[in-house]
């Protein structure tokens, strides 16, 4: 809105009212006293008039009451007439019509209305002029007079006396003393006026000038603790009034205001929530340059973080501002573990690891006791899950005011959002890696990871013209133990084999899990007597060991097969082939012993790999490869909803499972026309027998590679009329990662044709988040390892249902395989995790049952 006039200062506002105001009251003074002096002069003058026509009368009546002529009463009434001559007033005789006849006529003026109207009503009359009054008394005739005026009657009026009082003179002259008193007063009026106005402005710009002071002073919100304006006697009642109520206002905006720049650092940790992969790896450089984001809105020493990594087993890690001294540190670590080990929730801290994190440079920080309790505020989680935060908290020293401790718990909830987010994920990825090239169970390397150990090995050893060897090892009668005594005794036995075999080994050597009971070991740069005599103590050691269970203890034995590069082969797959063959001799001549190859081992060995690729390739070119289906379920309803297609090679009589004859249609390079048999038998055997679900049909990495398999695909389940949204393509992550940007290709064509895809074993291979980033992904199939021990392992648990959610959130399906109890049946269900498969649910079979139990 435009203004018309400038903003006038307080001041002038002021004086210049008070002058209007002292002219308007001199002005209206004037006119009132003028009017009230009129009013008196005239009443006064009236009076006067009246007055003196009374005394006239008198001394008319008292002349002729003693006897009179006219001269006498001519004389009489000139003197009368002098005697009032220079006073303002006059008097005039007029005479009725009756004394005129009677005596003559006296020569006085011509009769107006009002001598007419008094002669009429015989009643007294004054009259208001424009210079004066004047008052005009009948002359009324009663018994005394008659005997004068003989013809005259009583109540007749004989004459009227005229007394005329000019006050203009006196008006005008008391107009103007009033005048020049009033402006002789206006001076003294206008001087307190403006000593009013002085005092008034004074009081008002101390008043101000506390207010800009205290304004001036104000920067943050802080500093309005430091403002109070109830302290201070401003001289008037309305304006302590005042002040108290800015007072009031100040201490409202205290408990209400909330600085800018904390505002903005909450936006900006909000912002936090975008994690990336530089923040989950450096978590802890994260977490500094927090804290130190937090010191640009609030003094604040320490930011402390509480993780669960296990039963009673918790991560506490301590960041500091700047360096701390020994007391301190001391002090803050104690304290911190006192909060946490208080809380109920958390059942008491049985074991805590703390790590420290401060800068190398900068002043040191010395707190005494009193203030790092005073001064620390934690935010607790009601139920702290494993790998996950337990709780976080900070020392500042804005937590004893009541509004930045509000806003220090919301920071707090936020930062417990992100700090835990960052740690869980970095947590998790580093689990997810490690166990990537891990065993969970025994804590070996996996298969994957031995398979690219053994070929970094072998191009070593070709490259620099050295030996190694191979040792493949399985668990003699591993079935009957798990049979009799449970999965968990028989954990426990591969647990206690896997840490005592390590002790048969140097620390240059590789062990691994090859799968179930069977186990592998490089020795790199060995030959072939070092290598017996190592395969040796490991046979003696697996003999000596002995597993406690709650009933009794368990003892076992092993069979070995051992191999020697260059020497058996000169190739990966060779030389494994080698082993496994010799691990198969030492079973059938009683096992519980160590394979060695002589000559004629290595050209039987040949023999027979060279005869078994023979045999496997001649079933495949002949179509003995039949599919057998293992049952999927839906966990809600307890329904088959799927089926995965397992290849089975009819040899010899023999129904051979895949792990047995795969690696030898590999090396034979058949692989792809293996999964197209399957692939196609098991479309027309799900069509044959009318199964409504969906098929999973596992894929070599080779097949990617195949012309013409996506038609192949299609033209199938044109013939078997079957939708193309019931197949469902899965790979394993192990195998495909050097086939990936084909696989992406393959992907997209998949999609396009309304095929679906689903991911092998996830979580057992670094590619995990590569292929759900990359690729169109429809199920996950949970690596069984980790769904095999997860009532055992907090860890597994931990895992399966992290892969879970992050499934959940990317609107994938989840499919945990291994399943071989109704316990974990249960406790999947429990879990939210949709389908399962596994030996407790059904075994692979030729046919398609309709329904199975899957409670």
């Amino acid at each position: 809105m435009t203004r018309l006039f400038p903003p006038l200062r307080l001041r002038t506002f002021i004086l210049g009212m008070s002058a209007l105001v002292a002219l308007a009251f001199f002005c209206a003074g004037y006119f009132v006293l003028s009017q009230t002096l009129d009013r008196t002069v005239r009443e006064n003058a009236r009076v006067a008039a009246e007055t003196q026509a009374r005394i006239a009368f008198a001394g008319m009546y008292q002349l002729m009451s003693n006897g009179w002529d006219r001269a006498r009463l001519e004389a009489h009434l000139l003197a009368v007439q002098s005697s009032i001559a220079n006073t303002g007033t006059a008097l005039a005789f007029h005479r009725g019509s009756g004394v005129e006849a009677e005596y003559g006529p006296h020569g006085e003026p011509a009769r107006d209305a009002g001598i007419r109207a008094v002669y009429q009503d015989a009643r007294p009359r004054s009259e208001t002029l424009q210079d004066g009054v004047r008052h005009l008394m009948p002359l009324v005739a009663d018994a005394r007079c008659l005997s004068c005026h003989r013809s005259a009657h009583a109540g007749e009026v004989l004459g009227v006396i005229e007394a005329r009082q000019d006050f203009a003179p006196l008006l005008r002259q008391a107009h103007r003393s009033l005048l020049l008193w009033l402006l002789g007063l206006a001076p003294l009026l206008l001087a307190g006026a403006a000593f009013a106005v002085w005092r008034v402005n004074r009081r008002l710009e101390q008043s101000l000038a506390v207010v800009d002071t205290a304004v001036a002073e104000v920067s943050r919100v802080q500093d309005l603790r430091h403002v109070h304006f109830d302290r201070a006697d401003l001289g008037f009642v309305e304006l302590n009034q005042l002040f108290a109520r800015l007072d009031g206002l100040v201490t409202k905006l205290r408990a209400v205001a909330v600085d800018k720049d904390v505002l903005l650092f909450e936006i900006r940790l909000m912002e936090k929530f975008v994690i990336t992969s530089d923040v989950v790896r450096d978590w802890s450089d994260y977490i500094s340059r927090m804290l130190a984001e937090i010191n640009t809105v609030m003094p604040t020493h320490v930011l402390f973080s509480v993780f669960r990594v296990d039963d009673e087993v918790f991560d506490l890690e301590i960041f500091w501002s700047r360096p701390p001294d020994s007391d301190t540190r001391d002090s803050m670590e104690q304290h911190v573990r006192a909060v946490v080990a208080a809380d109920p929730r958390l059942g008491g801290l049985a074991h805590v690891t703390v790590t420290h994190h401060a800068p190398a440079d900068g002043v040191p920080i010395h707190l005494d006791q009193r203030a790092v309790v005073l001064e620390t505020k934690a935010l607790l989680l009601e139920r702290p899950r494993i790998g996950g935060i337990v709780g976080i908290g900070v020392h500042a020293a804005t937590v004893g005011d009541d509004t930045l401790r509000l806003v220090v718990d919301s920071i707090l909830s936020t930062m417990l959002n992100v700090v835990g987010s960052v740690k869980a994920i970095h947590k998790y990825t580093h689990d997810m890696e490690y166990y990537a090239t891990r065993d969970p169970l025994t804590d070996l390397y996996n298969r994957r990871v031995f398979w690219e150990l053994f070929e970094a090995e072998v191009a070593r050893a070709r490259r620099q013209g050295d030996s190694f060897a191979l040792v493949v090892l399985d668990l003699d009668n591993f079935k009957l133990i798990n049979d009799h005594y449970g999965h968990a005794a028989g954990d426990r036995y591969l647990q206690v084999f896997a840490h005592t075999a390590r002790q048969c080994l140097r620390p240059g050597d590789i062990l691994a899990r090859y799968g179930g009971d069977e186990f592998v070991a490089l020795l790199p740069d060995t030959l072939p007597d070092a290598a017996e005599s190592v395969a040796a103590r490991m046979l003696h050691a697996v003999a000596a060991m002995r597993v406690e269970t709650e009933h009794e203890t368990l003892s076992g034995s092993a069979s070995l097969g051992l191999a020697v590069f260059p020497l058996h082969a000169d190739n990966a797959r060779d030389l494994f082939l080698f082993a496994d063959t010799l691990l198969y001799k030492a079973k059938a001549a009683g096992k519980n012993r160590v394979a060695m190859p002589d000559e004629a081992d290595v050209a039987a060995a040949f023999r027979d790999m060279t005869r078994l690729t023979a045999k496997v390739v001649e079933a495949i070119q002949a179509g003995r490869v039949e599919p057998w289906f293992q049952p999927i379920v839906d966990l809600r309803s307890g329904d088959i909803v799927a089926y995965e297609a397992l290849s089975r090679l009819s040899l010899e009589g023999e129904s051979m499972e895949a792990s047995r004859f795969i690696e030898y249609a590999e090396k034979a390079g058949v692989i792809h026309r293996l999964d197209l048999q399957i692939m196609d038998k098991a479309l027309r055997t799900m069509a044959a027998e009318a199964f409504p679900g969906l098929l999973f049909l596992n894929l070599s990495p080779r097949v990617l590679n195949v012309a013409g398999f996506l038609r192949a695909l299609r033209e199938t389940c044109a013939a078997c009329a079957i939708p193309h949204e019931r197949v469902v393509l899965e790979i394993t992550e192990r195998d495909t990662m050097k086939n990936l940007l084909v696989l992406e290709k393959l992907a997209a064509e998949l999609r396009l044709g309304g095929f679906k895809l689903a991911i092998d074993d996830f979580g057992s291979g670094l590619s995990s988040f590569q292929y759900l980033r990359r690729l169109p992904v429809d199920f996950i199939k949970i690596e069984g390892d980790f769904v095999l021990n997860m009532l055992e392992s907090e860890k597994d648990r931990a895992f399966v249902d992290t892969i879970r959610h992050l499934a959940a959130s990317l609107n994938i399906r989840v499919i945990a395989e291994y399943v071989e109890s109704a316990e974990v049946l249960e406790a999947l269900r429990e879990m939210g995790v949709e389908m399962a498969q596994g030996y407790h649910i059904g075994h692979p079979s030729p046919h398609l049952p309709a329904r199975i139990d899957a409670q």
